[in-house]
C-alpha cells in the first residue's frame, strides 16, 4: 500500500505516518528529511525530485508531507491520500509544543544537516514554523478541500481525519486488509 499523509505543519503528519508504516510494515518515508540540507539550506527542486523518486521505487510507503511541487510524483501511484485536518487550535498548540520540545532538547531534526530548532528560530524569526502555521492553514485547508473535489484526482482516494477517533478507526481498518 502507498499512503501520502498530508496536512498543515503540526497537525500530526509525522505522527500518523509513523503509526501507519508500522502498521502497514512498509517504509516511511519523511519529504522534511529528502528536502533540508545543512544550515536550513533547501534542496532545488531537481535534486529533491531525484531523492523523492529514489525514495517511493518500493511497494509500499508511507509518506510524510506536502511540498506542493512534488504532487505529480507523489501521486502518480499513490493508493490513499491521508489529509490530517484537525481544528485550527489544536495544530497550532501541537506546532507550538512540538517548537517548545524540539529547542530544548536540541535534537539534530535529519540526519547529517546540523539543523536543530531553536526558542529562536521557533518563537523569533521569520522561519518560525508557528508562524508558518499561522499563515498557512486556513490555505491548506482550502487548497485539499479543493483537491478532493478536484475531477482530476477522481481516481484517487482520500480520507479525511478530523480527530484521533478518525485516525484510531483508519488505522484499524488498515490491519483487517
Amino acid at each position: 500500500m502507498k499512503i501520502n499523509v498530508i496536512g498543515t505543519s503540526g497537525s500530526g503528519k509525522s505522527t500518523l505516518s509513523r503509526r501507519l508504516a508500522a502498521t502497514l510494515g512498509v517504509p516511511y518515508i519523511e519529504m522534511d528529511k529528502l528536502y533540508w540540507l545543512p544550515d536550513w539550506q533547501g534542496r532545488s527542486d531537481e535534486a529533491m525530485n531525484a531523492l523523492l523518486i529514489a525514495a517511493l521505487d518500493n511497494p509500499g510507503w508511507v509518506l510524510d508531507g506536502n511540498y506542493n511541487r512534488t504532487r505529480e510524483i507523489k501521486w502518480r501511484d499513490v493508493d490513499i491520500i491521508v489529509w490530517v485536518d484537525y481544528g485550527f487550535w489544536r495544530t497550532l498548540r501541537q506546532c507550538v509544543l512540538r517548537a517548545m520540545k524540539r529547542a530544548w532538547q536540541k535534537n539534530e531534526l535529519w540526519p547529517n544537516t546540523g539543523n536543530r530548532e531553536s526558542f529562536r528560530r521557533a518563537f523569533f524569526s521569520r522561519e518560525s514554523i508557528i508562524i508558518w502555521t499561522l499563515k498557512t492553514w486556513r490555505k491548506n485547508r482550502n487548497r485539499y478541500a479543493a483537491d478532493m473535489a478536484d475531477p482530476r484526482y477522481k481516481h484517487l482516494r482520500f480520507v479525511r481525519i478530523t480527530n484521533d477517533r478518525e485516525a484510531d478507526a483508519f488505522l484499524a481498518s488498515l490491519t483487517k486488509l
